[in-house]
């Protein structure tokens, strides 16, 4: 994991173009896929039957939901992003997200985070833009690529 800390907003600004940070590899597991189908509803079966995706996806295996790989950035993100002298931080949502190759379940990911912008609120705070690459170990091409804004308050 490549760190990274800013004492403040204002610090983090001077940042704007640079990666930052890159996450600890995570893996990513048949339970943890099933957990997010139950949750969701969404239960196609490229997802959940192990047996018919080694006979049926062209992958070989069951794969991760693109939505599972998303939802799974802000923890990746807090695991390596400290921005000190802020006491809340929101998502405020996402500009632009591609999923550009499967995460195969048994595969590990990790994220890289650029900072694209940071802009000051009226009032306090600043709005934060990370463009988020998600690598998958071995492989040369990203699994996700998503714009993720954010909303900090000191």
């Amino acid at each position: 994991m490549q760190g990274f800390a800013a004492d403040s907003l204002d610090a983090l600004a001077t940042r704007v173009g640079e990666e930052l940070a890159v996450s600890d590899w995570l893996p990513i597991t048949q339970d943890r896929v099933n957990r997010f189908a139950e949750v969701t509803g969404d239960l196609q079966w490229i997802h959940i039957d192990e047996a018919r995706a080694r006979r049926e996806s062209p992958y070989g295996t069951t794969i991760a939901h693109g939505y599972l790989t998303l939802s799974l950035l802000p923890g990746l993100s807090q695991g390596c992003i400290e921005v000190r002298g802020t006491r809340m931080a929101v998502n405020y949502g996402l500009n632009r997200v591609r999923f550009m190759a499967p995460v195969r379940v048994g595969d590990r990911i990790r994220a890289r985070f650029t900072l694209q912008a940071c802009e000051a609120l009226p009032g306090g705070g600043a709005q934060v833009v990370w463009q988020a690459t998600v690598d998958v170990e071995g492989s040369d091409k990203p699994a996700c690529v998503a714009e993720m804004v954010s909303r900090r308050y000191p």
